[in-house]
């Protein structure tokens, strides 16, 4: 495989496992509320605009440590390490309770932030100046599919029901759990990229001959 085609390769792979991913977890936080809404007639209360705001508000904070993680650890394993507490998150939708919810909403906030950065340096380093833009749309065309995947599969799954049992709700989410798993395994085909003509690597090498030159 040549190496523009192996930086392709990367590419529609980390789609593809971001589209698997962000199926299951869109999916989950549109229906979070409803599924909440039957849970709280039981001993269950708690609330998904809260758990939202936990997420996005520890997303937010995460984010000014996690280029740092991912320079350490790499991008691969940070986006798997990412991938694990996401299908963690939907998995305590099988059998939820308070606590549980919401740790796992402030773990999930820490490794939205650490799989965001991972994702771009792992885009920039299969790109360079030429193909940034193909690749871009590539990645977020197929991670965008995923609120269509998602949502027909809930339309089908639960056909309108606005009260959910206890087995619907299992099946569903375990279903959920196991299609963000197979998203995680993914980031483990992407490949390392031969280091010539990565972006940024370009204007580098410029500057270098002009230096020489002069």
């Amino acid at each position: 495989m040549s190496p523009e085609s192996k930086k392709l390769f990367n590419i529609v792979i980390l789609g593809i496992a971001f589209m698997f991913m962000f199926t299951a977890f869109q999916t989950c936080g549109n229906v979070a509320q409803t599924v909440i809404r039957s849970l709280n007639s039981t001993d269950f209360h708690g609330s998904g605009y809260t758990s939202m705001a936990i997420i996005y508000g520890v997303f937010s904070a995460s984010n000014l440590i996690t280029p740092s993680v991912v320079a350490i650890v790499g991008p691969q394993l940070s986006m798997f390490a990412s991938g694990l507490f996401y299908s963690m998150y939907i998995a305590v939708f099988i059998q939820p309770f308070p606590w549980s919810f919401y740790t796992a909403s402030v773990f999930i906030g820490i490794a939205a932030a650490v799989l965001w950065t991972a994702q771009g340096n792992c885009l920039t380093i299969n790109s360079d100046e030429h193909t940034i833009g193909r690749n871009s749309g590539i990645f977020w065309a197929l991670l965008q599919s995923s609120l269509f995947f998602g949502n027909l599969y809930i339309y089908f799954a639960w056909q309108g029901k606005t009260q959910i049992s206890e087995s619907d709700r299992r099946t569903v989410f375990i279903a959920l759990t196991v299609i963000s798993l197979v998203g995680t395994v993914l980031f483990f085909l992407i490949r390392k990229p031969d280091s010539e003509n990565v972006l940024g690597e370009d204007e580098s090498s410029d500057d270098q001959d002009v230096e020489v030159n002069e």
